[in-house]
């Protein structure tokens, strides 16, 4: 045999075997996949696969129930069985996002990609649709359109032809008054489309595209590829909608990793008491994760609010606030419109900041759960009252869990007023930088980093006294007048702030997932 022919049958050969393993690969070995799921999977998913297992009750969204077959996030046309494909994603990849997303992590850095093949093959065990039905494959993308003003336009009156605003909002925040319900009669809330870093299944154009087309089954969220829906909407129409979500985004929302200070800014003259104001846009804006509140009980598992955004402003008698954060429901017991929209007794939205009564030495902090006797803290608690009265505002006192009591609103000047539009609410908090009372009241100084903290209660979710989601502690900086570069601690401080603050929400993080 002459070199060339040897040299083609060892090339077929090669490919054979390589082609061989692939398959091999993607098809995935049952058993193998069992004792890793075993391992892995059970404590969410159940030992059958149910959805079931000992921490489903403190997820939310609950964990996939197998034995249906029905898989939200796949790329294959509406009304067929999920693909290989898309099952190996899910797992590779997880469900991202913030600790709003959902319990489910990315297992390709703990799993090879073997395991998790093995892993693909014995899910669809779990039921014998895929005994009968196969994807035909991916669906198709058409010719995608670049973004562009007139695209967006398009894009908003196909998003109006949809009906897309009955869910979602007619600004895209989720705050549309529908209680939805999925296929296994859970709760589900619609996405809020001007966070795409909240989306489960990636937030790429085509990601989004795919959304669009194929819906999430399940749900009522809609396939607008479905040739027999009466809401069907073009390629092209389809790739103007995706143009649109992306141009609400709202980057403000967004956690920028490191910060951590919330920078006060001086001005002259009066602070502005209207939420809409245009005093405020010249502060700085600061984003925060708000997590479960899990340290002490009664504890809470399942959040609907997932961020707050801070500015604040000061002049040389006082200081104010600007709490913002995005709430699908504005819940207020005794209305109507809540009631419908709860999932209980409705009871009042609300937020608060948290300070220690007197800026620490050395950049110490009290315990994080409302201080502790060496160091106790004072909050400024603001919620939405009932139908019958007006909003509430107050301060409490506490020197460790379960001491918090509200003070005499005659003894304290925080004054408050919150407004709620377009599913956001806004929050003006305002205090006297000093008062008489320096035993329990912070006495702001400017140059020097304070540590603050913030709470949020989301009333139609069940939210009420220790339930509910906060932050960690962070900073607050009363920044010295224009021109002035001197603050009282070292910057390198601060960068060892940003660590710990990072490793505590790690923490905050894997406790969570873990319960």
């Amino acid at each position: 045999m002459d070199k060339k022919k040897m040299f083609i049958l060892f090339f077929t050969l090669t490919l054979t075997l390589a082609l061989a393993l692939y398959t091999s690969a993607e098809q995935g070995d049952k058993e193998a996949g069992k004792k890793i799921y075993n391992k892995k999977c059970w404590w969410c998913h159940g030992e059958k696969g149910e959805g079931n297992g000992p921490a489903a009750g403190f997820l939310n969204p609950p964990p996939r129930d197998f034995t249906m077959g029905v898989y939200k996030y796949k790329n294959s046309p509406p009304g067929q069985v999920a693909r290989d494909e898309d099952i190996f994603r899910m797992i590779s990849e997880g469900m991202p996002g913030t600790m709003l997303g959902t319990g489910m992590p990315a297992w390709k850095d703990v799993l090879s990609e073997k395991d998790r093949w093995d892993l693909v093959e014995y899910i669809k065990s779990f039921t014998d649709l895929f005994q009968t039905e196969k994807a035909s494959g991916e669906i198709s993308f058409g010719s995608e359109v670049s973004s562009s003003e007139d695209s967006i336009k398009k894009g908003k009156e196909a998003f109006k032809k949809a009906k897309c605003y009955e869910c979602h909002g007619e600004n895209g925040k989720g705050d549309a008054m529908k209680k939805l319900k999925d296929d296994w009669s859970f709760r589900v809330w619609p996405r809020n489309l001007t966070k795409p870093w909240t989306f489960r299944a990636g937030s790429e154009p085509k990601d989004i595209f795919t959304r669009v087309s194929v819906g999430i089954p399940g749900t009522p969220m809609p396939a607008f590829a479905d040739p027999k829906s009466e809401t069907k909407l073009t390629d092209e129409e389809r790739w103007h909608v995706v143009n649109y979500v992306k141009s609400i985004a709202d980057d403000s929302k967004r956690l920028k990793e490191g910060e951590i200070v919330v920078k006060a800014k001086y001005v002259e003259g009066n602070l502005p008491e209207d939420v809409n104001a245009p005093e405020w846009n010249t502060a700085s804006s600061t984003a925060f994760q708000l997590v479960p509140q899990i340290i002490a009980k009664e504890r809470f598992f399942k959040p609907t609010n997932d961020g707050v955004t801070v500015r604040a402003l000061f002049n040389g008698k006082e200081i104010a606030f600007l709490l913002e954060w995005d709430d699908r429901t504005k819940s207020i017991p005794g209305d109507a419109d809540a009631e419908k929209l709860s999932e209980g007794e409705v009871f009042e939205d609300a937020i608060a900041i948290q300070l220690p009564t007197a800026i620490p030495e050395a950049m110490q902090k009290p315990y994080f759960g409302h201080g502790d006797k060496e160091m106790g803290v004072n909050m400024w608690y603001w919620n939405t009252g009932n139908t019958s009265g007006s909003q509430v505002v107050k301060v409490l006192d506490a020197t460790g869990v379960g001491s918090a009591k509200p003070r005499d609103a005659a003894k304290t000047d925080v004054k408050g007023k919150g407004e709620y539009k377009g599913g956001i609410w806004k929050v003006i908090l305002k205090r006297s930088l000093t008062t008489s009372n320096i035993k329990d009241d912070l006495q702001f100084e400017s140059g020097k980093f304070t540590p603050i903290a913030f709470a949020n209660w989301d009333g139609s979710n069940g939210e009420k006294g220790s339930k509910h989601t906060m932050t960690t502690w962070y900073w607050l900086l009363l920044e010295p007048k224009a021109g002035s570069k001197v603050y009282t601690y070292p910057a390198a401080a601060v960068i060892i702030l940003v660590i710990g603050q990072l490793w505590f929400a790690r923490g905050m993080r894997k406790d969570y997932e873990n319960k």
